[in-house]
C-alpha cells in the first residue's frame, strides 16, 4: 500500500471514530436532557402538591374561623339578649318602687301635717330619701346591665382575638381563658 492510500485509510478511520463519538456523545446529551426534563417534572409536581395541601390547609382554617366567628356573634347575641332581659326586670323594680315611694311620700305628708311643722321637714326628707334610693337603684339596674353587656362584649372580643391568632397559627398565644 502506499503512503497516500494508508493516509487516507487513517483519515477516514479517524473520521469514522470521530463520527462514532459524535453520535454517541449526542446519545448522551439526549438521555442526560431527558433526565433533567424528568427532573424538573417531579420539582413541579412536588410543588404543586405542596401548594395543593397549603390551599386545603389555608380553607379548612378559614372554614375554622368563619365558624368561630359566627358563634362567637351568636353567643355575644344570646348574652344581650339576657342582659336586656335583666335590666328591663331591673327598670320595672324600680319603677314600682317609684310608684310605692310616691304613695308613701303621700302618707308621710299626711303624718306631718297632722303633727307639727318639724315633721313636715322630717317627711320631706324621707321622701326625698325614698325618691333617691328609687332612682339609685334604677341608675344601679342601668350600670349593672352596662357592665355586663361590656363583659359580654369583652369575652366576645378575647374569643374573637383568640380565633384570629388561631387563624395566625398561634395556638398557645391564647388572649385570655375561654368562657
Amino acid at each position: 500500500m502506499t503512503m497516500q492510500i494508508k493516509l487516507i485509510l487513517v483519515a477516514t478511520i479517524a473520521a469514522l471514530a470521530f463520527s462514532a463519538g459524535w453520535a454517541v456523545k449526542g446519545w448522551q446529551t439526549n438521555i442526560r436532557l431527558a433526565e433533567l426534563r424528568a427532573d424538573q417534572a417531579r420539582d413541579l409536581a412536588a410543588r404543586a402538591e405542596g401548594a395543593r395541601k397549603d390551599e386545603a390547609q389555608t380553607a379548612q382554617l378559614e372554614s375554622k374561623h368563619a365558624q368561630d366567628t359566627i358563634y362567637n356573634a351568636d353567643k355575644l347575641a344570646a348574652f344581650k339578649t339576657g342582659i336586656d332581659v335583666d335590666v328591663r326586670a331591673e327598670l320595672a323594680r324600680a319603677e314600682r318602687l317609684q310608684r310605692s315611694a310616691d304613695r308613701r311620700a303621700a302618707t308621710y305628708r299626711a303624718q306631718a301635717q297632722a303633727d307639727a311643722a318639724a315633721r313636715s321637714d322630717l317627711a320631706d326628707q324621707a321622701a326625698a330619701l325614698d325618691r333617691q334610693l328609687a332612682e339609685g337603684l334604677g341608675v344601679v339596674a342601668e350600670l349593672g346591665g352596662d357592665l355586663r353587656r361590656r363583659d359580654a362584649e369583652v369575652a366576645a372580643l378575647c374569643s374573637q382575638v383568640n380565633t384570629e391568632r388561631r387563624l395566625g397559627g398561634d395556638e398557645g398565644d391564647k388572649a385570655c381563658a375561654a368562657p
